[in-house]
């Protein structure tokens, strides 16, 4: 091996995959902190009085006291935006909050910034990571964000013990992994695909060599340069993602995201201590049970990066899928026949729901979490990556958006019967992945045509239809 001073260390690469996964973190502790906020009584009191009145009145619908629609905008506003700059100017703004409009201003400016670090981390740790370790490097990033989470639950069962502003501290403290993000982002180096793609060759192979620790690099440098050349013939990425050969990949990348938010983990996410408040929790106990699911989330995650890698995509999707469906199911038939319109459960009852939904998110977190991200970033090929992963994560905030926005209100006219609604999709993912989900473990990213869409029965038949401007078909290139 050539001398290891001109590589760069394994602790600074390790440090590079945590400062990009940062991302997730930002991601994370925003889904955390919205849930315990609105759960917080002085937060009610100051925007949404009515919504205080309707949760101290001790004989109002358990599924209707936190029904309302500017409540359930305060959480997904920032959904529906998704650039540090503006993350910094929405965390002021919502610390600052004096009124409802500065609150919700304030929380779409904060998307902006969680929408391009979910757009551009997944990317980065798929293309700076070892193949034999691309799974585990990728799911870094839902690591982070299921940090972010526990972050949030335990700064919502710290600080809403301060009285009036205690919600100020847990809001403003959002721009903390902002700004740890943007002071790394002038350390870390960018990835060998992108310096190729801008032409910068000699640079490229020079980072690539400093990453893998190696000279012998010459088969992937030359399937990224050659990936590179078929980018540049692609003019319009938007017309070429409409071509039957990007189908695979875009359709599979949308349904993953969307997938990943009909299991219904966010609505437990966001609204884990309302929740837990609606079940017969009193305002800290629902709070610390949130911090419980909260390490649950992350212990689970660690399970992820150990496996994918050697069980691979497929396996941990479907048994997730059974984990969740159960745990689902049961949670709505104990809700069904044990909570009614007034009163709580029994103890018992409080305390088997809470052990349902930490089995739910234990199963989610090393499945559909992770691999929602993975999967689509790690299919695309070079010409249609950015523009296909921007699909993919615009889909993730916009249903995001619909279920933060809806849950509320789905969850007092649905009643129980929503944990229904959620393991019907959950059973609808388990046959997409038996029929239509393709195993991805171990293929070089800029080998996926050949190696996975070109071998599989229903996929394939897309790989040879593309046609170019007058309409003639023209057959897709093929790596050497």
């Amino acid at each position: 091996m050539a001398d290891d001073k001109k590589f760069y260390s394994k602790p600074f690469i390790v440090f590079c995959w945590l400062i990009a996964a940062v991302g997730g973190l930002m991601f994370g502790y925003d889904i955390g902190i919205s849930g315990g906020v609105t759960a917080m009584d002085d937060f009610l009191l100051k925007f949404f009085p009515a919504v205080y009145a309707k949760k101290r009145f001790a004989r109002e619908d358990n599924y209707c006291k936190f029904d309302d629609q500017r409540v359930q905008l305060f959480t997904s506003s920032p959904r529906c935006t998704c650039l540090e700059f503006f993350r910094v100017k929405g965390v002021a703004l919502n610390a600052a909050a004096n009124n409802l409009i500065m609150l919700i201003v304030g929380r779409i400016l904060l998307g902006f910034g969680v929408g391009f670090g979910n757009e551009a981390v997944p990317v980065f740790l798929s293309e700076i990571a070892p193949l034999n370790y691309r799974g585990a490097v990728n799911i870094l990033f839902q690591l982070f964000v299921t940090i972010g989470i526990l972050c949030a639950n335990l700064v919502n069962f710290f600080v809403s013990k301060y009285h009036p502003w205690g919600w100020r501290l847990a809001l403003g403290l959002a721009g903390v992994p902002a700004f740890m993000l943007f002071l790394g982002s002038f350390v870390i180096p960018d990835t060998p695909t992108s310096l190729i793609e801008r032409g910068q060759l000699q640079n490229g192979r020079r980072i690539l060599q400093k990453i893998r620790r190696t000279e012998e690099i010459d088969n992937e440098y030359d399937q990224i340069v050659h990936a590179s050349e078929l980018a540049h013939q692609v003019t319009n990425p938007f017309k070429k993602l409409a071509q039957p050969s990007s189908r695979p990949p875009l359709v599979i990348g949308m349904l993953m995201q969307v997938f990943q938010q009909f299991t219904g983990i966010n609505a437990i996410m966001f609204y884990a201590p309302v929740l837990f408040q609606t079940v017969g929790f009193k305002n800290d106990a629902s709070l610390l049970s949130s911090v419980i699911i909260g390490l649950v989330n992350v212990f689970s995650t660690l399970v992820s990066i150990k496996t994918v890698d050697k069980f691979g995509r497929r396996a941990l999707l479907l048994q997730a899928c059974c984990q969740m469906f159960i745990t689902q199911t049961v949670i709505g038939i104990i809700l069904l026949s044990d909570l009614k319109t007034t009163g709580s459960l029994g103890h018992v009852e409080a305390i088997v729901v809470v052990l349902l939904v930490c089995l739910f998110v234990m199963s989610f977190a090393w499945s559909w979490g992770p691999l929602g991200w993975l999967i689509p970033s790690e299919t695309f090929p070079l010409e249609t990556r950015t523009t296909g992963f921007a699909f993919a994560v615009s889909s993730n905030m916009f249903f995001t958006f619909v279920i933060a926005q809806a849950f509320l209100s789905m969850m007092c006219h649905m009643r129980a019967t929503i944990f229904f609604f959620f393991a019907a999709w959950i059973l609808v993912m388990g046959l997409f992945v038996v029929f239509f989900l393709p195993e991805t473990k171990n293929v070089p990213i800029d080998d996926m045509n050949e190696r996975v869409w070109k071998q599989h029965w229903f996929w394939k038949k897309y790989m040879n239809c593309d046609h170019d401007e007058n309409g003639h078909k023209v057959p897709n290139q093929i790596h050497p």
